[in-house]
């Protein structure tokens, strides 16, 4: 019997994983579909008249966000440059590398991925249990039955937002984390504001801040579309909202992280560092 339990708990943790991992895959799937009837209804007139939409959500997924992007992005950068400063310190090179290093970790990775996370937690969640709530109390359907376009009237205006809102907070997350680090280099590691600006400006390219914009676009399109996705084909109830809602977080999180190494691989190729260079 303990044996037949055991072959049976094993048996649960595969099927569970599988089924995981389909769902995984069938939320990118629809996703990209869903993605590209938003873009068919991008248009100057369909924008003009959703105009305030679009602000609301601008609001909504930006300017509520800046309280936790401050604090993630503040710490992150304080982070870096307390555990690498005590590292390069033994060697006499915090002088030289304080600002590159903390510079081109925020810029590159830390600041887009952190906040996509960030937003991916606070925003994609919201976003996606509002349109679940729709779709389980049939709200979408009475769209559909008055001729309103639903991906016109709720996903269209999310997908502009963030389009718009991912960049300028990855720009303000950098501001944040590098000016935290500086502040760390200064009084914990001994390294001068102007020592840190300086070696940074000097080693650090406009490739590195391009790179995590782009980067910081493509988490803002993908945390849309999955939180879109899981509230527009959620159902069973108030259960299945929750199940949304939980889904495209964690669907979120998983997707960044995927999309974040593809995306440095991608843009690292031969063909692409040319054009960097």
């Amino acid at each position: 019997m303990p044996k037949a339990k055991t072959s049976m708990g094993v048996t649960a943790v595969f099927e569970d994983t599988g089924r995981f991992i389909f769902g995984l895959v069938e939320t990118a799937g629809r996703g990209t579909i869903l993605f590209g009837k938003a873009l068919r209804q991008v248009s100057i007139t369909k924008v003009y008249r959703n105009f305030d939409k679009i602000v609301q959500q601008i609001f909504i997924c930006g300017v509520a966000a800046i309280p936790v992007v401050t604090l993630t992005s503040a710490f992150t950068g304080m982070i870096i440059a307390a555990q690498t400063g005590k590292e390069i310190k033994k060697f006499g090179l915090a002088a030289l590398l304080m600002g590159p290093i903390v510079g081109g970790s925020v810029l590159r990775e830390m600041g887009p991925m952190l906040t996509a996370i960030c937003v991916a937690g606070f925003v994609g969640g919201g976003m996606a249990s509002e349109i679940a709530t729709m779709r389980v109390n049939e709200e979408i359907d009475a769209l559909e039955v008055m001729s309103i376009n639903p991906v016109r009237y709720l996903v269209m205006p999310r997908l502009i937002a963030m389009m718009i809102v991912m960049p300028l907070l990855t720009i303000y997350a950098d501001v944040v984390g590098i000016l935290g680090g500086a502040v760390v280099s200064y009084y914990q590691i001994g390294v001068s504001y102007q020592e840190f600006f300086d070696m940074a400006k000097w080693l650090l390219t406009l490739r590195d801040p391009a790179f995590g914009l782009i980067k910081a676009w493509v988490f803002g399109v993908i945390v849309t579309v999955v939180a879109c996705e899981q509230g527009y084909y959620a159902s069973g109830g108030a259960a299945g909202v929750g199940r949304a809602t939980m889904r495209s977080v964690v669907y979120g999180f998983l997707l960044i992280l995927v999309t974040n190494f593809l995306l440095f691989s991608l843009l690292f190729l031969p063909v692409f560092t040319k054009i960097w260079n």
